[in-house]
């Protein structure tokens, strides 16, 4: 396994200055907006840390880059000024923004480090994230507390770090890249948003009376026999690692891969390979049920698809299920041809149905009991948002995890310090079952990973 980046030992120390509010640059509607059915579940009710990393660029001279970006912000706010208000909640646990225009929360900081300090392999976790993301007190609350809390970080070397939270309940991957894009539009020049954002949530609305008319074994009432269930209340230390799924190591997975599967996605074997490999380093019973949980972009199994622009959450969780012993012991295409079944379900009806369970059912929450969620962020882009200096050196989410469910995981673009192009995976796994789960993967890429995957800072989370 190869020795940890220079990362792993980085501390450096951030000077913020006092969190301010961001409001839109021109008045905005005062209205209440309900959130959709599917918006408005339980297992949503979290914040996504997102982190991008930008060099220093000859071409913007002395520009701040924290006026530039506050400024751009504060426009964009004016297109997407339901982020401006504040989470409400009804009757039945129903959410709704209440459209206050009073904005976001905003954070200017320097950091005592350059962009060269962390390192050729930024990918999570990163060194004092922490530092570079403040934690205002009170800002995971999901209900009367700004939308999204920002900091924007100057570096030594004249580059930036942006990090952000944005509340799941109001977008998706897909929702927020399109806020991103607004926003780094706006910060290039532009004076409107070259796609209109949509609001439309009544599209996603449970119906008159709900009726459940799909297979929903993603909330299935689960017994827990606390094994192979990653939440951070669990007694052991947990630790994060990302892995790294260049042209090799997915060429190596496409060998396993049997005939008629053999048109698969990049998506569907890294899924694949992560469920057969963490259900073997959590050591589950042969007769357990695991699940794996895609998550599936549902705008266009619509007819009409969902607007262009619409932000909402349009995700379904549909749920491969299968006993440890038939997922370890099958040969690896057993596993690749459940995950291709089951995103296979994902239809217009399918999300009217859970949409009307989420009212049936209270807003209840996926199982977490001996499962995980993966979804594939590449086709959001992080990477290319540009306020104009250039690409993202890192873009994408700052971790694995959904809330405190530590089950879920997020594939996404990411060129490695060799320059390749591929998928970076970060996981949470107690610390005996990362080392077991990383063996796993060496046998499956037939040991060659250990010259291309990377560990980079590892830490351990006391809860």
């Amino acid at each position: 396994m190869a020795s940890p980046s220079p990362s792993s030992s980085l501390t450096f120390t951030v000077r913020r200055c006092q969190p301010q509010l961001v409001p839109p640059a021109l008045p905005t509607p005062r209205e209440i907006k309900l959130l959709s059915d599917i918006d408005d579940q339980l297992g949503l009710r979290f914040h996504v840390p997102v982190i991008q990393i930008y060099r220093k660029q000859a071409s913007m001279g002395e520009r701040d880059p924290v006026e530039v970006l506050r400024q751009a912000l504060s426009q964009t706010l004016v297109f997407y000024y339901p982020f401006a208000g504040r989470l409400r909640e009804g009757p039945h646990r129903k959410l709704m923004v209440d459209c206050t225009g009073e904005g976001v929360m905003f954070i200017q900081a320097h950091a005592d480090v350059t962009l060269d300090q962390f390192g050729d392999s930024l990918q999570p976790p990163f060194p004092c994230f922490h530092e570079l993301l403040y934690d205002v007190p009170g800002s995971q609350e999901i209900t009367n507390n700004p939308i999204l809390l920002i900091q924007v970080t100057r570096l030594r070397c004249g580059g930036f770090i942006l990090a952000f939270n944005f509340n799941h309940t109001m977008c998706d991957g897909g929702g927020v890249s399109s806020f991103m894009n607004a926003w780094a539009e706006m910060a290039r020049g532009a004076t409107k948003p070259s796609i209109a954002p949509v609001w439309r949530r009544e599209l996603l609305m449970a119906r008159h009376p709900p009726r459940i008319t799909c297979h929903h074994r993603e909330y299935e009432h689960v017994p827990d026999t606390n094994k192979g269930t990653i939440t951070s209340n669990n007694d052991d230390h947990m630790v994060h690692r990302s892995f790294f799924f260049g042209p090799t190591q997915v060429a190596a997975i496409r060998r396993l891969v049997p005939p008629h599967l053999h048109k698969c996605s990049t998506f569907d074997l890294i899924t694949a390979c992560l469920w057969r490999c963490r259900t073997k380093a959590l050591q589950i019973e042969a007769d357990e049920d695991v699940r794996m949980m895609v998550i599936v972009n549902a705008r266009g199994r619509f007819n009409p698809p969902l607007p262009v622009g619409y932000y909402g959450n349009a995700l379904a969780f549909p749920a491969a299920v299968t006993t440890a012993g038939k997922l370890c012991e099958n040969p690896f295409g057993y596993a690749l041809e459940l995950i291709n079944k089951v995103k296979g379900e994902v239809t217009e009806e399918y999300m009217h149905s859970v949409a009307d369970l989420m009212v049936i059912k209270e807003r209840c929450s996926y199982t977490t009991i001996r499962s995980c969620i993966t979804s594939d962020l590449t086709r959001a882009r992080f990477r290319e948002v540009n306020f104009g200096w250039g690409e993202a050196v890192y873009g994408g989410l700052a971790r694995g995890g959904a809330g405190r469910f530590l089950g879920a995981s997020f594939q996404m673009s990411h060129k490695n310090a060799k320059g390749e192009e591929g998928i970076v995976l970060p996981i949470w796994l107690p610390a005996e079952a990362m080392n077991r789960f990383a063996k796993e993967l060496d046998d499956m890429f037939g040991n060659q990973n250990q010259t291309t995957i990377t560990i980079v800072f590892i830490y351990t989370l006391l809860e």
